[in-house]
């Protein structure tokens, strides 16, 4: 299913695509967000967008100015988002995993004059409080805190009337931070027209998805990945979205699936993982009403692939897709999914693979993976030498290695730089190096991805420790605890390997391939 050519007029609103068009259109009496035992209707929708717009103006957010969303999935995610789109403001919603010192990074940088916060994630934004140097408002989705603003009361009593600002297709509309190798992110800028892209050339022109699909998505809104599939693309066609705020445990997932019947399931090959190891799952739960399984975030191991289908009798739809083009640009299709490739290229996208000179390489030579499409962001906001290193003209450096295959299947080698990707989220090893180098027994470190049983990656540690240490089953234990409450849990090394020394240049720094090599050695039992 290929999608036809998209036009946009010369002033455009994209809140005004996802949620004014589908009441105009008669939809507005229909479920737009399950929400537990709640049924939020596209003229709820609506209302809401337009009084969490009024509300922040009446904040003085206006054009361009920066709104943080730190929120688990709920309905005020979407007020928020498109509320704050609508009046030209550009949300920028963010990984909810993260610590409170990532947070005073990414208000610093954004310079987010209003922050609206679940309030279960609030202690993290008070910690560093005093440290905001931009932030004036804080709106909380729940209990509020002194010198906080109740976001329930704030837009309740504000117009359900709101006029959409004057914006372009080619206006700022939203930021999401990518990370990066330095383990400080990057704010990746789109533009109004960039999600319907996404929604029109992947979600209809590969998914099919329409009007009477339900979409459950386990990675959730903060991530490019689950913005679309539980946001813009139900929006996109008058569909429904399933949001849950619970952890996706493998019950959790199921009892979601079984309860509201998604017609579109998006996962992490982490999670079908996950999913796979619920013993007897096959016969108390039921999948007849999902009509296609998607897998993004990393690359799916054939394994998974394989034992899905036998025990679901459903084959997983891979494919890759990243923060700076805001999603899937490579998939495989319904019925002609190929196990261990990302697939074919998307509608609406062109791909070339090169060598590190820039030059086209032949089908079946690994290079860089280098990709053209509308809805590539812009820039990286206040990160000039790094846009320029990775926006190319009209092409973008994905950073990843490919090649195509003699069907011309695309298929994943790895990273072209260090970064390791657990559990479809970016780590960036320096981070995970700096916190274990806080622990009182490591002299020095260095963290590479390794593949656990399921073949999916995750961090790994090779140490060494300072003399007179043994590096004892139990130390390593606490080591492993150590870097969980000084970063990100989902960051921390499953794996701690002792080492008398590592390998490095002659200038003194880590040659992490060694390390890998080493691994790979291991594995391969040589």
């Amino acid at each position: 299913m290929e999608s036809s050519q998209i036009s946009f007029p010369e002033r455009f609103n994209v809140a005004e695509h996802f949620v004014d068009r589908n009441v105009t259109l008669g939809r507005g009496e229909k479920t737009a967000i399950y929400y537990g035992e709640e049924k939020i209707t596209y003229r709820e929708i609506l209302e809401n967008v337009n009084r969490t717009g009024n509300a922040l103006k009446s904040l003085g957010i206006g054009l361009e100015d920066r709104v943080l969303l730190l929120l688990q999935d709920c309905p005020e995610f979407a007020y928020s988002f498109f509320g704050a789109i609508k009046i030209g403001a550009v949300p920028i919603p963010t990984n909810t995993l993260l610590k409170p010192g990532d947070y005073r990074y990414l208000l610093n940088d954004s310079r987010a004059k209003a922050l609206v916060v679940s309030h279960e994630l609030l202690p993290a934004i008070l910690e560093v409080a005093k440290d905001l140097i931009y932030l004036k408002h804080i709106l909380v989705v729940g209990d509020p805190a002194i010198n906080t603003i109740s976001f329930n009361n704030l837009i309740k009593d504000s117009s359900k009337d709101l006029t959409a600002a004057d914006t372009s297709p080619d206006d700022p509309a939203f930021w999401l931070y990518s990370s990066g190798t330095t383990g400080f992110p990057k704010g990746a800028v789109h533009l109004h027209h960039d999600m319907v892209y996404c929604a029109e050339n992947y979600a209809r022109g590969v998914l099919g998805i329409h009007e009477n699909d339900i979409t459950f998505s386990v990675p959730k809104l903060f991530f490019a990945y689950g913005l679309g599939n539980g946001l813009y693309f139900p929006f996109h066609v008058g569909a429904s979205a399933v949001l849950s705020p619970q952890r996706p445990t493998p019950e959790h997932v199921f009892e979601v699936i079984s309860r509201y019947k998604p017609t579109l399931f998006f996962g992490v090959p982490t999670s079908y993982a996950s999913l796979l190891q619920l013993e007897g799952a096959e016969k108390k739960y039921r999948l007849g009403s999902v009509r296609n399984c998607v897998s993004g975030g990393e690359a799916l191991p054939p394994s998974i692939f394989k034992q899905w289908k036998e025990k679901f009798g459903l084959e997983i739809l891979d494919g890759i897709g990243s923060t700076e083009i805001l999603h899937i640009f490579i998939s495989n299709r319904p019925g002609k999914a190929k196990a261990g490739s990302s697939g074919l290229l998307v509608p609406g996208y062109e791909a070339r693979i090169v060598d590190l000179g820039g030059n086209l390489l032949h089908q079946g030579a690994v290079g860089i993976l280098m990709i053209k499409g509308e809805s590539v962001a812009s820039y990286y906001w206040n990160k000039h030498q790094k846009t320029k290193e990775t926006f190319i003209g009209e092409w973008i450096n994905t950073g990843d290695y490919y090649y195509q295959d003699e069907e011309g299947f695309f298929v994943y080698v790895g990273r072209g730089d260090d970064m390791i990707k657990a559990g479809g989220i970016w780590v960036s090893p320096i981070e995970v190096e700096n916190a274990l180098m806080s622990h009182p027994a490591v002299l020095e470190c260095g963290v590479v991805g390794c593949q656990d049983d399921e073949g999916l990656i995750k961090p790994k540690a090779y140490v060494v420790f300072k003399p007179n240490i043994t590096p004892t089953a139990s130390l390593l234990e606490e080591i492993k605890l150590h870097v969980k409450s000084s970063i990100a849990p989902y960051k921390y090394p499953r794996w701690i390997e002792a080492v008398d020394e590592l390998p490095k240049t002659a200038t003194g720094k880590i040659q992490r391939f060694k390390l890998r090599q080493m691994d790979q050695v291991k594995a391969s039992g040589v």
